[in-house]
């Protein structure tokens, strides 16, 4: 992380500011059942960081004295593998509140967690699932030799239970990750060769495709450094930036919260250490933050955030804009 965050601070990136805060990003923990190259959090199963019951408390009475959030968004690591994951739902649809599961498919059938995609379904949980490529070698390669088939099976539960089926308004949707440095394929085109190939071969079902740009930090931006591709990288996400996607970065409505409950402008900028200040110095933590505050805030950036403005654009939710379309494939 070090070397990645020298590179990348100083930066000529537009400057930025809170619109206000609509979703919260929790990071449950980096623990993790799979230890994927592309992952921008290092996750894996060794790691051991979680969130505590304590600060899991703190955020849910942050949402119940914040009514402009609309959105809980889980991630990790594994989100699942927390202990106190259910609980948070549970309180968070209580409260009114969209929840996403950052859900990486193969955690629904390790041991413990068979009853996960029926838990989701009851409390009608949108999912979005990291499936790199709809080619069986390209996501083993990515993700571990035997991840495709897992994640197909878990696919396959999630739809026996009305997800990724037009009527029944539980939303399942995959996300792309390139598998090197480069930008991913415009995602109207790339989502539709998704439908088709996993629909026609698989029999398998999903609402929407989200197409994210590879950041060059942690496990990924090691990976550049060590390869002598990061300065390239980096050169390709700035000649592909487009002012037009400013407008809709995810930093303009969001704030990312780590698992000791520290607050940042978004999940990159938690794995770089760029914190949102606290109101005496040092980082901002949940139990202190409060809307009104961090509404028309500035925002932390730094080179990674080209990230995000390449091409169409990247954020949590897909593309922000359109491009045109090539012959689509997930197997760059």
């Amino acid at each position: 992380m070090h070397a990645t965050l020298h590179l990348l601070t100083h930066t000529d990136f537009p400057a930025l500011t809170r619109r206000g805060v609509e979703t919260l990003q929790l990071n449950l923990g980096y623990r993790c059942n799979q230890s994927c190259l592309h992952c921008h959090v290092n996750a894996g199963p060794k790691r051991t960081e979680e969130m505590t019951a304590e600060t899991i408390d703190a955020a849910i009475d942050f949402i119940s004295a914040s009514p402009g959030i609309a959105t809980l968004d889980l991630t990790g690591g594994a989100p699942e593998l927390n202990p106190q994951f259910r609980r948070l739902v549970i309180a968070a649809r209580a409260r009114g509140l969209r929840v996403i599961d950052r859900c990486n498919l193969t955690i629904l059938e390790e041991p413990g967690f068979e009853d996960m995609a029926a838990f989701l379904a009851t409390h009608r949980v949108e999912i979005v699932a990291s499936l790199p490529c709809y080619l069986e070698e390209n996501v083993d390669q990515q993700r571990g030799k035997g991840v495709f088939e897992a994640s197909l099976r878990g696919l396959r539960q999630l739809n026996a239970l009305g997800y990724g089926r037009a009527a029944s308004g539980l939303l399942l949707n995959l996300v792309y990750n390139p598998q090197g440095p480069s930008l991913p394929p415009p995602q109207a085109a790339l989502q539709a060769a998704y439908k088709q190939h996993l629909g026609e071969k698989y029999g398998v079902a999903f609402n929407e495709l989200f197409t994210l740009a590879n950041m060059p930090i942690q496990r990924f931006g090691s990976m550049l450094i060590s390869k002598g591709q990061f300065n390239a990288y980096m050169n390709t996400l700035r000649a592909a930036h487009r002012d037009e996607n400013l407008p809709q970065v995810m930093c303009r409505s969001l704030v990312s919260v780590d698992w000791q409950g520290y607050l940042y402008d978004c999940d990159f900028n938690q794995q770089l250490g760029l914190a949102i200040p606290g109101p005496t110095g040092g980082r901002l933590h949940i139990s202190q933050a409060s809307l009104a505050a961090l509404e028309d805030a500035s925002i932390r950036i730094a080179d990674h955030c080209y990230g995000c403005t390449a091409g169409q654009g990247s954020s949590c939710g897909g593309a922000l804009g359109h491009e045109a379309a090539p012959a689509p494939t997930c197997a760059a």
